[in-house]
């Protein structure tokens, strides 16, 4: 008796073809280029966010510093100050005490730790240019402006950070 030979069993055909490869490559070369373009992006943002974030502090300064200097009615006294025009705010001659003299001169040469920052305090009465809708003596505006570099070319005009309180007399 003859027996019936049973077929050989198939080789292993498990594996990636040359055309699953070729597509697995070119999804994973479209993924990679995608995040080389994304990195450059964010970067810059991270890198521009802060260098906002730093020209605020040195604003955010100067607006305390306004909040607290000393601004009576009785007795007069005024260490706040007044800007004639496009000038640094001066105080009112006499009537602040050299111990409670505050002073915003503008800093084009740099600002104390950030020498690339420039800084100029600008102080308007209520009373002749309105604030908010509201035009009295006893209240001033107090707008600090500071100019930092761009991340662009270095001949690229300074960006700016612009930020501005009111301040009452106490």
């Amino acid at each position: 008796m003859t027996r019936a030979r049973r077929p050989a069993p198939p080789l292993d055909q498990s594996g990636l073809t040359l055309v699953e490869v070729l597509l697995a490559i070119a999804i994973i070369g479209l993924a990679l280029a995608g995040l080389g373009i994304v990195v450059p992006v964010s970067s810059q943002a991270v890198l521009t966010g802060n260098q906002l974030s730093t020209a605020t502090f040195p604003a955010e300064q100067i607006l305390e510093r306004a909040r607290t200097a000393t601004w009576t009615a009785d007795p007069a006294i005024d260490c706040l100050g007044v800007s004639t025009g496009n000038t640094a705010p001066a105080s009112s001659a006499g009537t602040c005490p050299a111990s409670a003299a505050t002073t915003f001169a503008d800093e084009a040469g740099g600002v104390a730790g950030y020498p690339q920052y420039a800084r100029t305090v600008r102080i308007t009465s209520c009373a002749l240019t309105p604030c908010a809708g509201l035009t009295t003596d006893a209240m001033r505006l107090v707008e600090v402006t500071v100019a930092y570099p761009s991340l662009g070319a270095p001949s690229a005009s300074p960006s700016t950070v612009q930020l501005a309180s009111l301040v009452s007399r106490k």
